[in-house]
């Protein structure tokens, strides 16, 4: 009797499994609409919907650097229908800047594909004198302490940390509560220097009000081709990256993580998504669920080395 209960029991196990998705998946986002995370998110979820035959709602649930979502979602049922677009705000910084980490993202949670990386340019008001990365580097060591460097988010401070730690560079730190309010000062010169992500930046680079010396990636962007990527430009040390995955809730079915990861790779290789994801600034990029588990490792232990040597305080 046990033997034929079991049986049942694998039997519709394994139907649901092959039905799935057989009903709308959510797809949720620690992010408000606007910005570059709520519009990329949609152009994942209608691609999937479009591939798997089955509505994928976005849902927002912004907060926290994403935390709050995050953490959510760790607590949602493995069945293949509550999934999270994350970035490292939500799956490294908010663990990494509190004394006490709401979750643990290597254990809460299961790893299903890349999606991309954030193209994030370094910027100059052209007030300053230096036409390429090495001459502002040649230019801020000339000048210890006279520069400011604006950031809008905790991503953007350990950029800089990386940068002024490796090239022995000092400048003082005008942190922004978002590239929001960043943007107007660094237009105006009143902040000399700023990693930023595309938004308006771009326009402002193509009409001269900024400088672009080099981008964080590790091939160079078509939205400005011409700019070198962080290591030609002579900072080969900078290598904290901005990211994006597709993870659910811990101990999904490998059945389903599978599917998942399938899709998602067929959506950000096909050339409609790509160009779409390309125009808020992200670099497609697919992965499988082990490469995207091993980069947020990377990613999480780089972070808390960067904490400890600039003594970031611990929220």
């Amino acid at each position: 009797m046990n033997r034929v209960l079991l049986a049942a029991v694998l039997l519709v196990s394994t139907s649901c499994l092959a039905q799935y998705p057989n009903k709308p998946i959510r797809l949720i986002v620690g992010f408000p609409p606007g910005g570059s995370a709520d519009p990329t998110t949609r152009i994942i979820g209608a691609a999937l919907s479009e591939q798997m035959g089955q509505p994928v709602i976005v849902e927002n649930r912004p907060g926290a650097d994403s935390a709050i979502a995050a953490e959510q979602v760790s607590r949602m049922a493995p069945d293949g229908y509550s999934i999270m677009f994350a970035s490292n705000s939500g799956m490294t910084a908010a663990v990494a800047l509190r004394k006490t980490p709401p979750y643990d993202p290597r254990k809460d949670f299961t790893p299903i594909s890349m999606v991309g990386r954030a193209t994030v340019f370094f910027y100059t008001h052209p007030s300053v004198p230096a036409a390429t990365l090495k001459e502002f580097i040649e230019h801020a060591r000339a000048n210890p302490g006279k520069l400011n460097y604006g950031t809008g988010n905790p991503l953007s401070i350990l950029y800089n940390v990386q940068l002024m730690s490796s090239t022995g560079i000092d400048m003082v730190h005008v942190p922004y509560k978002g590239e929001g309010p960043l943007n107007p000062d660094i237009l105006a010169g009143r902040v000399q220097s700023a990693f930023l992500s595309t938004g308006t930046a771009i326009s402002h680079a193509k009409d001269g009000r900024l400088r672009p010396l080099a981008v964080l990636l590790d091939r160079r962007s078509p939205l400005l081709p011409e700019v070198p990527t962080i290591a030609e430009a002579g900072a080969p040390a900078v290598t904290v990256r901005q990211w994006a995955g597709v993870f659910g809730p811990p101990k999904m079915p490998r059945e389903i993580v599978e599917r998942l990861n399938r899709e998602v790779n067929a959506a950000v290789n096909r050339a409609d998504v790509r160009d779409k994801l390309q125009s808020y600034g992200y670099a497609a990029e697919g992965s499988t669920p082990e490469r995207l588990l091993e980069i947020n490792r990377d990613d999480l232990a780089l972070w808390r080395q960067l904490v400890r040597e600039a003594g970031i305080p611990l929220e």
